[in-house]
C-alpha cells in the first residue's frame, strides 16, 4: 500500500490561538470586563460575551491601542467574520507579526476577499519567517512550514520542491517538539513521493513527527513498519503504531488494521473494525477534525469497505450476504478505484 504523500496539505494556523471560541471569549473577557468576575463572565452566553468585548475593543483601537487591533481581527477571525478581521489586520502596523501571520493566513486561503493573493500571502509570512524579535519566536516555525508549502504546491512562486524541503527543514528544527511538528511530517511525505524519494529519511521524519504527537505521521509509521519500507520489517511496531494510530481516529491506519486482521484469520475482530469504518461518509470532517489527508482517508475507508465484503462474500466471522458483499465492493470502489483494484488483483492471484 501507497505511503501517506503531501497531495494538498493543509496551513498551520497562528500558534496558540487553540481552543474553543467560549475560552478565547473568556481570555478577551477577564482582560477587557473589569466590571464582571469570573463567575459573572462564565455565566454569559457566547454572543453575549462577543458582544461586550467587540464593544470594549473597538473603544480601545479608537483610543489607539494597538494591540487592541489584533484582539478585535483575532474575535472576527474565529468568529468567521473574515470580512471584517481583514479590515483590522490589515489595519495593524507592519511591527505586530501576528497581524501579519493572520494576514498570510487569510490571503493563502482567500479568506475576506475574492480570492486567495499568493504573492501577497507569502510576503506576510517572509516577514514573519525572518523576524528576529523574541516576541516573534513561537510564530517563526509556523511561518517556515507556510514557505514551503507555498513552494512545494506554487503558491505565488513556481513550485520547487528544494526550497519546500528548505523551508520545511528549518520549521522542523532538528525534531524539536516545540518547532512545527506538521513540517517534520510533511518532510517525511516529501521524500515518499516517488520523484523525491528517500524511504530512510521518510522513516526518520515520520518516526521524529509520530515521537511529537502527529497522528498522520503514527499511521505512515505502522505501514513502513508493516512493509520493511525505509525500516526493518517489524510487525509488533507496525501493530503497536497502528493500533494507537487507529484509536486516535486515523482512518488510513485503521484500514491496514483491517487488513492486519484478516490476515492473521482474526475474523471477528476484522469484521467489527471494518463494519464502523465502512460506514463512514463525511471525510472532509474526518480531515479536519483528524489533521489528516483526506484522499489517505478514502483509502482507509476502501480498505474497510472491500474486506468487510469479501468476509461477508465467504462468511469469514459474519452470515454470508453476497447481495451486501456486492454493496460494499462497490462501496470500495467509490471511496478508491486504485485500491479496490490492488486489492482485487490480490484475490485473483489467490493471496487472499
Amino acid at each position: 500500500m501507497d505511503l501517506p504523500q503531501s497531495s494538498s496539505i493543509p496551513i498551520e494556523p497562528l500558534p496558540n490561538s487553540e481552543g474553543s471560541k467560549h475560552s478565547l471569549l473568556e481570555g478577551y473577557a477577564s482582560q477587557n470586563l473589569n466590571s464582571y468576575n469570573r463567575e459573572a463572565i462564565s455565566e454569559l452566553t457566547d454572543e453575549e460575551l462577543k458582544e461586550k468585548c467587540e464593544i470594549i475593543l473597538t473603544k480601545r483601537v479608537k483610543d489607539g491601542d494597538e494591540q487592541a487591533i489584533f484582539q478585535l481581527g483575532q474575535l472576527h477571525f474565529e468568529w468567521g467574520s473574515f470580512d471584517k478581521a481583514l479590515k483590522y489586520f490589515e489595519r495593524a502596523p507592519s511591527t505586530d507579526m501576528q497581524s501579519q501571520f493572520q494576514l498570510g493566513v487569510m490571503y493563502f486561503d482567500g479568506l475576506g476577499m475574492d480570492e486567495p493573493d499568493y504573492v501577497k500571502a507569502l510576503e506576510r509570512m517572509q516577514a514573519v519567517a525572518t523576524c528576529t524579535k523574541m516576541s516573534c519566536k513561537h510564530l517563526v516555525h509556523a511561518a517556515e512550514y507556510n514557505i514551503g508549502r507555498a513552494y512545494f504546491q506554487g503558491y505565488g512562486v513556481r513550485t520547487d520542491y528544494e526550497e519546500a524541503e528548505k523551508w520545511w527543514m528549518l520549521a522542523s528544527d532538528d525534531g524539536n517538539p516545540s518547532a512545527c511538528v506538521r513540517a517534520q511530517s510533511m518532510l517525511a511525505m516529501l521524500y515518499s513521493r516517488k520523484d523525491t524519494a528517500d524511504l530512510k529519511k521518510a522513516a526518520f521524519w515520520h518516526s521524529e513527527a509520530c515521537g511529537n504527537g502527529n497522528l498522520e505521521s503514527q499511521g505512515a509509521l505502522g505501514v513502513m513498519y508493516m512493509h520493511g519500507l525505509g525500516v526493518k520489517k517489524n510487525m509488533e511496531s507496525a501493530f503497536e503504531c497502528l493500533s494507537e494510530a487507529s484509536q486516535r481516529g486515523n482512518v488510513y491506519a485503521m484500514g491496514h488494521m483491517v487488513a492486519f486482521y484478516y490476515k492473521r484469520k482474526l475474523y471477528t475482530k476484522c469484521v467489527d473494525m471494518a463494519s464502523r469504518v465502512a460506514q463512514l461518509d463525511n471525510l472532509q470532517q474526518v480531515a479536519e477534525e483528524t489533521e489528516c489527508q483526506e484522499n489517505y482517508i478514502r483509502k482507509g475507508v476502501a480498505m474497510a469497505c472491500f474486506y468487510y465484503a469479501r468476509c461477508l462474500d465467504k462468511q469469514l466471522g459474519i452470515k454470508n450476504s453476497l447481495e451486501m458483499a456486492q454493496h460494499y465492493y462497490s462501496r470500495a470502489y467509490s471511496f478508491d478505484p486504485d485500491v479496490c483494484a490492488l486489492l482485487q488483483s490480490i484475490v485473483t492471484h489467490g493471496k487472499m
